[in-house]
């Protein structure tokens, strides 16, 4: 029964962004009063349905990895993120570009390498990035452990030829020397190129951000400003739900770039790791927890703004212009997804 509601609620979405006041190639001005009529939420005035949120969203949960269990490997991982020594000429670490006190980005298009060269695509955050369904925009890595590995073998980024002279390298540092057998105690050779991966990822599922939004989500109606609950509301009935869904509001799908009008781009997203026709350009969704602070956008870097995004969003992909009124709104709901703690 749940399924065949939330269906009908993505149903209700789309038929409202393709039809009515949501009809492709008319603007949507971003007044209030567009034809958004959901019943009160507990007599709220704001009309947000709790039934509907929690049929597109859910709060983060309070944590994926059992810290004080693994409080060793956690350390082990924090240490080997921050640690430029992981790159072949000890300048460039995890942190370089996923810096932590930058929301997990450089806020760079493409981000340098060992060598000052840049990648193809923009480098995403790896807050929160536990809980997608795969990891890199082409989503080639299933997970954050295997992600970790990727980047220290790229010629570009980190530049270490291969997995021995990591393993080298790590054993003639004397706070790995107690820090590998204490969080791998059970294996008889800690000392592992896996088991690199397995500490940073440890880490990076200690990397959760709850916001406002997800006080909101438990019942908390003051959590959000009238102009953000604004912006969700629209934000729902656009139809932007249909990708930005979940805990992480996206990065559980992947989605075509120019599903309704084309959208110009020489990266095949997808088609590179699978070959499909059908997954040329499709990337992973991203997810939009602390967006606002996340900047420049999209799989290459090349959108500096979040109301240019919004704006090409919903022409790309739900073929519809969108005016100031709803850019701001929209905008101030996406600022309600930022870390409470640094908001």
């Amino acid at each position: 029964m749940k399924l065949i509601l939330f269906l009908a609620l993505v149903l209700s979405t789309h038929v409202y962004a393709q039809g009515g006041q949501g009809h492709q190639g008319k603007m949507h001005d971003g007044s209030h009063h567009e034809g958004m009529h959901y019943g009160g939420m507990h007599g709220n005035s704001h009309g947000l349905d709790a039934t509907t949120l929690k049929q597109f969203f859910e709060p983060l949960p309070a944590s994926i990895i059992d810290e004080k269990k693994n409080a060793t490997l956690i350390k082990l991982g924090r240490m080997l993120y921050m640690d430029p020594r992981l790159s072949v000429n000890d300048k460039i670490a995890c942190n370089s570009c996923h810096q932590l006190n930058k929301f997990g980005v450089d806020n760079e298009p493409t981000s340098p390498g060992h060598e000052g060269k840049r990648g193809g695509r923009n480098s995403p955050t790896t807050l929160n990035a536990a809980l997608h369904i795969a990891q890199f925009w082409d989503g080639r890595a299933k997970d954050v452990e295997e992600q970790a590995l990727g980047p220290i073998l790229n010629p570009v980024e980190m530049g270490m030829p291969n997995e021995a002279a990591v393993i080298n390298k790590l054993k003639k540092i004397d706070e790995y020397k107690d820090l590998f057998p204490q969080a791998f105690k059970d294996e008889k050779d800690p000392f592992q190129h896996k088991n690199v991966g397995k500490a940073i990822g440890a880490f990076e599922r200690t990397l959760l951000t709850p916001s406002r939004f997800d006080d909101f989500l438990k019942g908390d109606e003051n959590a959000l400003k009238e102009d953000e609950k604004r912006g969700l509301k629209k934000f729902i009935h656009m139809g932007c739900i249909n990708c930005h869904n979940g805990a992480v509001i996206g990065g559980n799908s992947f989605k075509k770039l120019g599903l309704v009008e084309s959208y110009e781009t020489a990266d095949m997203g997808r088609y590179e790791v699978t070959g499909i026709e059908s997954d040329k350009k499709v990337f992973k969704v991203p997810s939009l927890r602390n967006i606002t602070k996340t900047a420049p956008y999209f799989h290459d870097g090349s959108i500096e703004t979040l109301d240019e995004v919004i704006r090409l969003m919903a022409k790309h992909q739900l073929g519809q212009q969108v005016g100031d009124g709803f850019i701001r709104d929209v905008k101030a709901f996406l600022g309600s997804l930022t870390d409470k703690d640094k908001d």
